[in-house]
Order: C-alpha cells, then sequence, then structure tokens
C-alpha cells in the first residue's frame, strides 16, 4: 500500500461514526401522536371514517406538536407521562402553564377517548353495572342524566364518568363536565373511567348541530370492558 492509499483509507476510517458516540441519531424528546387502536372506518356508522380521520391526525396531533413547543427547553416535562403532566398542570412553568394545560389536556382527553371506545360496543357487568345501578338505577337512568350532562354543556368541552366520593351516603359513580380541554385530574378530582368529546369537531360533519343524536350514537360504540378496568384500576 502506497503512503497516498494509506492516508486516504485512515481519513475514510477516522470519518466514521463511533459507536455510541454524539454522531448517532437520538431519539426525540416529548410527545408523539399515539396510533388509534382500531381503523378509522371502525366505528362506522357511529363515528364516521371523516371525522375519526380529521379528528385524529389535525385535531389531536395539533395538540401534541403545540405541548411539544410549549415544552421546548424543559426536559424534565418532556420526559414525563401525559398523565403525569395533566395531573402537575398547576406546577408548570407560568409563562407556558396555559398552553401545557390546553394542549396537554388535548392530548390525554383524546388517548382516552379512543380507548373507550370499541365496536360491537360491550354492556357493563360485574362491578361496574352494579355500581351505574346503585348510582343511577339502571343503564338507562345512567345514559340519560349523562347525555343530559354532555348536550348540556355550554360551548366546547367533556361529559365524563367518574368514581364518587367515598363515605356517608355517596353514590359510587358521578357525572361531572368540563370545558375546553381540562379534566378533572387537573383540579385534583378522581380518574375517570368514561368520558365523551362534545366539542364539535367530534361530531359535525355527521350530526351538526345535533349533539343528542352524536351522543345516542356514541353509547353504541362504548366499550365498557375498557370501563370496567379504569374501574378496577382505580379501585386497586
Amino acid at each position: 500500500m502506497t503512503r497516498r492509499d494509506f492516508l486516504l483509507s485512515s481519513a475514510a476510517l477516522a470519518a466514521l461514526p463511533l459507536a455510541g458516540s454524539a454522531q448517532e441519531p437520538k431519539a426525540k424528546a416529548g410527545f408523539a401522536l399515539a396510533k388509534l387502536p382500531y381503523a378509522y372506518d371502525a366505528l362506522e356508522p357511529a363515528i364516521d371514517a371523516e371525522t375519526m380521520t380529521i379528528h385524529h391526525t389535525k385535531h389531536q396531533q395539533t395538540y401534541v406538536d403545540n405541548l411539544n413547543k410549549a415544552l421546548a427547553g424543559q426536559p424534565a416535562w418532556l420526559a414525563m407521562p401525559i398523565e403525569e403532566v395533566v395531573t402537575k398542570v398547576k406546577e408548570a412553568p407560568e409563562a407556558v402553564r396555559a398552553a401545557v394545560r390546553n394542549n396537554a389536556g388535548g392530548v390525554w382527553n383524546h388517548d382516552f377517548f379512543w380507548g373507550v371506545m370499541a365496536k360491537p360496543g360491550t354492556a357493563p357487568k360485574g362491578e361496574l353495572l352494579e355500581a351505574i345501578n346503585a348510582s343511577f338505577t339502571d343503564l338507562a337512568g345512567f345514559q340519560k342524566v349523562f347525555t343530559a350532562a354532555a348536550v348540556g354543556r355550554f360551548g366546547s368541552g367533556w361529559a365524563w364518568l367518574v368514581p364518587g366520593a367515598k363515605g356517608g351516603k355517596a353514590k359510587p359513580l358521578a357525572i361531572v363536565t368540563s370545558p375546553n380541554q381540562d379534566n378533572p385530574l387537573m383540579d385534583g378530582g378522581p380518574r375517570p373511567i368514561l368520558g365523551v368529546d362534545v366539542w364539535e369537531h367530534a361530531y359535525y360533519l355527521k350530526y351538526r348541530n345535533l349533539r343528542a343524536k352524536y351522543v345516542e350514537a356514541w353509547f353504541t360504540v362504548v366499550n365498557w370492558d375498557a370501563v370496567a378496568a379504569n374501574l378496577a384500576k382505580k379501585s386497586a
């Protein structure tokens, strides 16, 4: 090998990245859009594929992007699970606290929402059904009260089924609503076991201004097995 060939080969080797060196690509910090647990058309006809596609890839993606922007330069926050961000939102840096609340809520709420739906929908049973009966007389009674809360939520927001307060004559389950992308966890409340999105983008393409019709159809794709798992997690 000539001296020239040796120098060229040495330079080529030196240019190769070393294992574990800073030249290796690093995982991007922050939050990413989670995949849906089903296809975009899986909940037809209750929720149409176009609405699901826009809702997930446009609306929720925007919350993810804006949350990452709000927390840029905050590595500890970017490394938190999204539920921890939501529960600690009042501790977020003051300058971005409102943005973190809105967008972290948008991410967590939608991840939760996707997880409590399936087709075909299931029926409540066991401990969950007992709790529903004790709180609302029966499933029909629950649906009536829950629908009224969801339809009555002024503007954009959510309706939630949550574990009730303990002790005394408290019922095992309660219904609450929240504005915008808020949820009960943000104010120290219980973790919901069921929730429905009543922002117009969740239903307007198919149901226009008929929010009650949307909620009625949504009940047909509620995954009560997932709701029961959420209740069991809270009880554990």
